[in-house]
């Protein structure tokens, strides 16, 4: 089993400017791809189609960021279809308001980060005997590093008596289209949140695991 990790907003705790004019996000979401080995080409086809509808080579990455309502809501769409049709394929999704959480744990943010991954995926690969955690190591994620992926080994193996072995492979998103594929989910969730845009979320909703934390 593949997984393959990314978020959008930030663990900024200025929130008392507005987002991106000296403020931080309100929110962060993280989402995860779990996906057989086998299917792991599938994700790529719909990003492909996307670059070459935007008549960009796939050299040029596009971040979930850049990508306008119209453009997200067709990204859902087939994201939808590939559930529908792929039921082995999994995307868990966590966000939390960032506003309700407490001092203290703002003053330890990688370690929010690692929890919230936890929620998003080990319930979800407990019972695979090896999955290659596949993150961007560009992104916030690399301020925990090695310590993300103990932690979850940790929780694995004590909390969760599973014999899960995690193997961790980095790996830029400009390199990998899967990985920008979970980018735009990322983003498409957390707009519902951050920027009030539900259309692509609500076409996604009842086909993803969704959690919420400090909400």
């Amino acid at each position: 089993m593949n997984v393959y990790l990314d978020e959008s907003g930030d663990l900024g705790w200025s929130l008392n400017k507005p987002y991106r004019n000296g403020g931080s996000s309100r929110y962060l979401t993280i989402a995860a791809l779990i996906i057989p080995k086998n299917l792991a080409y599938l994700p790529k086809r719909i990003i492909r189609k996307i670059y070459r509808a935007e008549g960009l080579p796939s050299n040029e990455e596009i971040k979930g960021q850049f990508l306008g309502r119209d453009e997200a809501k067709k990204f859902a769409q087939k994201v939808v279809r590939l559930l529908e049709r792929e039921p082995s394929i999994t995307i868990s999704v966590i966000t939390v308001k960032k506003e309700n959480v407490q001092p203290h744990i703002r003053s330890d943010a990688n370690k929010l980060y690692n929890y919230m991954v936890n929620f998003a995926i080990l319930q979800e690969i407990r019972e695979c005997p090896i999955v290659d955690f596949i993150p961007d190591p560009r992104t916030i994620k690399v301020a925990s590093g090695n310590s993300l992926v103990d932690y979850l080994k940790t929780k694995l193996w004590f909390e969760l008596n599973s014999a899960t072995v995690i193997k961790h492979i980095p790996v830029e998103s400009k390199k990998n289209l899967t990985l920008q594929f979970i980018d735009f989910i990322a983003h498409v969730v957390w707009s519902r949140y951050e920027n009030s845009e539900y259309d692509p979320y609500r076409l996604l909703r009842p086909f993803i695991t969704e959690r919420h934390l400090f909400f």
